[in-house]
């Protein structure tokens, strides 16, 4: 709204003469002036939401919030509580946009709180309803259930039929989420009464297709079929291109229940035709996905890998040019993106064809972390995908072309049906009638296309291919090619945790990748992994035993093939829990698996520069601790306190006496200001609490010396291109309990999504700030240990010049034979010393609890 005419005058009058010094006129009343001075900052904040609002609706969500975060406080400063709580409201679904759900859920709690206080019974029911879906996105799906039915209600109460339609589909899709299908039912179905009675077309596809999803989880098949087919014919009529690909896909994963697969097969390419007619791109990989499913299910390998491929390739696409899923997909299909790179891997690792697979499984962590981090963007490597051999993409071109066809019918028929049936000419109904004809003769001709003679050779072709005879892909050889490259006697492993079994993959410089297969299946392994971790958290507990256990399935298996390779560093990739457990720390019977090889992790090695060598030698060291104090706060729904720890400042000062110039920042000098000073050195030490905890990335932080944190989150704007390391000392990953148990935590983070996520997202978050490694401990350890560790990693550096894999295996092997050394005596390497007011007994240290949790993510070879 324009201020008025009198108020824009009154600024020339008074504001001006005070910008410019004047004394202004005389006789102007100072309640006017203060009148003026509001009705411009009212204008202001009007502006900025606005623009907000404008860029909410093009999806910049960031920009909004910088927006509706100015527009509030002007708002505030004016008093205008009705403008206040529409900003706040806004705030929260911007917010919910970007998954920052606690911002979100604080916002409509305070729009509440104004909204209730004036009396506006329509907000107030808006707001509990946007409230229940925060919450339903949380998972808290009780909290949710309690604010939906607040907001019901309400409605009811103010006779808003539409909005109680709404609500209770959304009371529906939470009982749904809890598995109390018929309850869901009864919600559903009332709102499809409501939806029928007001003539809400739409809304009555999207809730028949609720429907169907329901009787479909009760194992009605034929009623689900029945509701997408309803659901499908109302889209249709609406002209509604995006919800006719979903109810065709629909219907085709019904079929494929049902055990017809070539009609499921003919839903899927009609669905297929028009996402790739709409450009859906994430639509179009899912249904990719299940077409190669189709293919699977009916053992031919052959063709579902050629479907899963492209959906991989779709998918890699998407994240190169930086397209955000949609927020629907990421949270319902997150599952289904991660296990179509692993249902590839296992198909390809079935046909012996490994090199394929091996770059498939490092696409894998790299939508790991993606999924995690919200993102990650592929490069020039990533962006390539898996490659389709020259058959396989004979095979892909020719089923495109085909699909050309129906896509050119499917979207003139489409125009034609947006034109009211009582409003076409006599020639528009018939070419819909005649349109409708030439898809059905496509489709027919789709239905044989497999069947065809030249289709049928190539896929035989493909067939007598053995995975031995591995065609030489430049673009999947990269990996082999660095390290020859290095020449340092690097091997990578990738091991990939399949429901049945253990495969192994090893890429070595001077031959093929090798796969060795495991028959260990999932539970057992995760049972491996747990009681190993519990040992691992107490050196009085015997880690050796448990540790035997993992490395008879990780390492015995290709033991020979590590010796013919003469490996001395495994560029490890874990995979899922396998993340929780330090390779270093399996043993063979006779030793520790650090005592014959160094271990660097990696995310993917296709986002790591292994061509690079990190500088050596001229340390700078930038190096804070937190010391002394205590500070709590919360981590979302529980308070969190830490004491300063007290051999931290120690560390710090064995730091500075082996590397001359360390510059050190204690307390409350050691701040998030920080950030802007380690540019301008090549090691940051940070001897300080951190967490990396499974679920948002607001749970995982980094404590200052002054009580003020940085979450995972806030780690993603960071930037240090000078950096070579960075050093976490005394960080920790709260699972151990959850890894026993196969319970869900307190958090509420459910046991199926433990998988490691955490860990792979500090480390890459450390590479794309710039550094070409970091250090972390997987769990707390005591800090005088810490101490002992870091003091003997720092000598190796700068005492023998050692990679920063090397120096950190020399620190590990320092601990473990401290037990043969007489307590403050120098080891037998360069200046470590075991400081005997520590209160640690040497023997103590060579357990893996004090050496074992600190591992190496990135490049440090």
């Amino acid at each position: 709204m324009r201020p008025p005419l009198r108020w824009l005058l009154l600024l020339l009058a008074v504001g001006l003469p005070l910008v410019l010094g004047w004394p202004g006129p005389v006789g102007v009343p100072l309640d006017l002036a203060q009148e003026a001075t509001e009705a411009s900052t009212e204008a202001e904040a009007d502006r900025l939401y606005q623009e907000g609002r404008n860029l909410y609706n093009s999806s910049d969500f960031r920009g909004a919030l910088r927006a509706f975060e100015q527009a509030l406080t002007l708002y505030r400063q004016v008093g205008n509580a009705n403008r206040e709580s529409n900003t706040l409201t806004f705030l929260g679904l911007a917010n919910r946009r970007l998954s920052n759900y606690p911002q979100a859920l604080d916002h409509y709690k305070e729009s509440l709180t104004i909204s209730q206080r004036l009396g506006d019974r329509a907000d107030e029911a808006n707001t509990l309803n946007n409230i229940g879906i925060v919450n339903q996105l949380l998972g808290d799906y009780p909290e949710a259930l309690d604010y939906y039915e607040q907001s019901l209600a309400i409605k009811r109460e103010l006779g808003d039929r539409a909005s109680e339609a709404k609500i209770l589909n959304n009371i529906g899709d939470v009982n749904r989420l809890l598995g109390d299908y018929p309850e869901a039912l009864d919600y559903y179905e009332q709102s499809l009464a409501i939806k029928r009675e007001l003539g809400d077309r739409a809304g009555e596809a999207n809730t028949l297709n609720n429907i169907g999803i329901v009787n479909k989880s009760l194992g009605d098949y034929p009623e689900a079929l029945n509701n997408y087919e309803q659901s499908l014919a109302i889209k249709r009529e609406l002209g509604d291109r995006a919800g006719e690909a979903n109810a065709l896909n629909n219907i085709g994963v019904m079929n494929k229940s049902l055990g017809d697969y070539p009609e499921a097969l003919d839903y899927y390419e009609q669905s297929l035709a028009i996402t790739r007619e709409l450009g859906d791109r994430a639509s179009e990989a899912r249904i990719l996905d299940n077409i190669g499913i189709l293919f699977e299910l009916q053992e031919d390998i052959v063709l579902a890998i050629v479907f899963l491929k492209q959906a991989i390739n779709t998918y890699e696409t998407i994240r190169q040019s930086n397209q955000a899923l949609e927020q629907s997909l990421q949270e319902s299909y997150t599952a289904t993106i991660e296990g179509t790179y692993r249902r590839l891997a296992d198909l390809l690792l079935q046909q012996d064809r490994i090199l394929e697979a091996q770059r498939v499984l490092d696409l894998l962590r790299v939508q790991e972390l993606d999924t995690y981090l919200r993102g990650v963007r592929g490069n020039a490597d990533t962006q390539v995908g898996v490659a389709l051999r020259p058959d396989e993409q004979a095979i892909a071109d020719r089923y495109t072309a085909n699909q050309a066809k129906l896509i050119a019918l499917g979207r003139e028929r489409a125009e034609l049906a947006k034109i009211a049936p009582d409003q076409r000419t006599p020639q528009q109904q018939a070419r819909i009638a005649e349109l409708r004809q030439l898809e059905q003769a496509v489709l027919l001709t789709f239905q044989s296309f497999f069947e065809q003679a030249d289709i049928v050779t190539l896929v035989n072709r493909l067939r007598n291919t053995l995975g031995a005879a591995n065609i030489e892909m430049p673009e999947l050889n990269g990996l082999r090619d660095n390290l020859q490259r290095l020449d340092q006697n690097a091997v990578v492993l990738y091991p990939l945790v399949l429901d049945d079994r253990l495969e192994l993959v090893l890429v070595t410089p001077g031959q093929a990748p090798i796969r060795r297969t495991v028959p260990v299946t999932r539970v057992e392994l995760n049972r491996a992994i747990g009681e190993l971790r519990y040992a691992l958290e107490s050196p009085d507990r015997d880690a050796a035993t448990p540790a035997q256990q993992l490395y008879d399935w990780l390492i015995r298996p290709i033991e020979a093939d590590l010796q013919q390779a003469q490996a001395k560093t495994i560029i490890y990739s874990p995979d899922l829990r396998l993340r929780y457990v330090p390779l270093a720390a399996l043993h063979d019977g006779d030793g520790w698996l650090i005592e014959r090889y160094a271990v660097n992790n990696i995310t993917a090695a296709s986002l790591a520069d292994l061509n690079h060598i990190p500088s050596r030698g001229n340390l700078s060291v930038l190096a804070a601790a937190f010391t002394e104090g205590r500070y709590e706060f919360q981590v979302g729904n529980r308070t969190v306190a830490y004491n300063g720890l007290i051999h931290a400042g120690p560390e710090v000062e064995a730091l500075s006496s082996l590397i001359p110039g360390t510059v050190s920042r204690l307390n409350q000098a050691f701040t998030p200001s920080l950030i802007f000073e380690m540019d301008d050195y090549r090691i940051i030490h940070l001897a300080t609490h951190a967490a990396f905890n499974p679920g948002s990335l607001e749970d995982s932080y980094i404590l200052f010396g002054n009580g003020e944190k940085a979450t995972l989150a806030d780690v993603k704007g960071w930037s240090f291109p000078n950096v070579d390391l960075v050093v976490l000392s005394a960080c920790e990953t709260a699972v151990g309990d959850v890894l026993r148990a196969e319970e869900t935590p307190a958090a509420g983070t459910p046991a199926g999504t433990i998988n490691g996520e955490e860990i792979l997202g500090f480390g890459y978050l450390m590479q794309l700030a710039g550094a070409d490694a970091a250090i972390g401990s997987l769990w707390k350890v005591d800090d005088g240990g810490t101490q002992v560790l870091m003091s003997a990693f720092y000598d190796a550096l700068r005492e023998d010049g050692l990679a920063t894999a090397a120096a950190l295996q020399q620190a590990q092997l320092d601990l473990i034979r401290l037990d043969s050394t007489p307590l403050g005596e120098s080891s037998n390497r360069g200046g470590f010393e075991l400081a005997q007011d520590l209160g640690l007994d040497p023997n103590n240290l060579a357990h893996p609890h004090y050496w074992a949790p600190f591992i190496l993510i990135g490049n440090g070879l």
